[in-house]
């Protein structure tokens, strides 16, 4: 059984989310503060992080860049702030969702769903697993990645958004293209989200040719023959 840690001061809204997704089968645990809920994260990780931003204390972003420092665990965030500006900056510090309140239990319940699907990929071996395009080694089945023989660390959006770009070397995807293929055709926030993705796979990768087409979007320029 999956188990979902939920940190959330509102007593109201730790019932209702722990309740809808216990009723989904999943387990629970929950927290009010970010400080009691580090030390699950460093002794027994939970399969899933559901963090509220304004929380006492640290707040639900810091947390969520602690958790992103050592681990790749899906989170998603439940935040009171709409702007896009906040949603952006979710997703840059590594939440692989952004929910608003108030929001449906039902909705977060199937994101929670969606999330998991993406992120546990069947091991059956299927054709051309192994992708290496130059230096870039990508493996399918284990969701691994690596740069000039070294692993890199990526969460799950940035190995879909790299698979992506390395199946098909020079071809300049649009930021409404990109949207699609890894957020899905259900996401509804900014493209902003696409630009903040790059950045994080080029901060990882310094000397990943992954280009901007002005105007349009980006590509990963490869040499014929690499």
């Amino acid at each position: 059984m999956k188990r979902i840690a939920i940190v959330e001061d509102d007593p109201h809204i730790q019932q209702i989310v722990s309740a809808y997704l216990k009723k989904s089968n999943f387990d629970t645990i929950v927290f009010d503060t970010a400080e009691d809920a580090m030390s699950l994260h460093t002794s027994q990780p939970p399969d899933m992080w559901i963090l509220d931003i304004m929380l006492p204390g640290m707040d639900g972003y810091d947390f969520c860049k602690k958790i992103r420092e050592d681990s790749d665990v899906p989170i998603i965030i439940i935040s009171a702030k709409d702007e896009d500006i906040d949603k952006i900056l979710g997703l840059e510090l590594g939440s692989d969702d952004y929910l608003t309140k108030p929001f449906s239990p039902g909705e977060l319940v199937a994101r929670v769903k969606r999330l998991f699907k993406r992120v546990d990929r069947p091991s059956t071996p299927k054709p051309n697993n192994a992708i290496q395009v130059g230096p870039l080694k990508l493996d399918k089945r284990e969701r691994r990645v690596f740069w000039d023989d070294e692993e890199v660390e990526l969460t799950a959006k940035e190995f879909d958004m790299l698979t992506l770009f390395a199946e098909y070397p020079n071809r300049a995807y649009s930021r409404e293209e990109l949207l699609l293929h890894v957020w899905g055709d259900d996401y509804f926030g900014s493209d902003r989200a696409v630009d903040d993705l790059v950045k994080r796979l080029r901060k990882k990768m310094p000397d990943i040719p992954l280009e901007t087409v002005w105007g349009y979007g980006y590509r990963l320029k490869m040499d014929e023959g690499s």
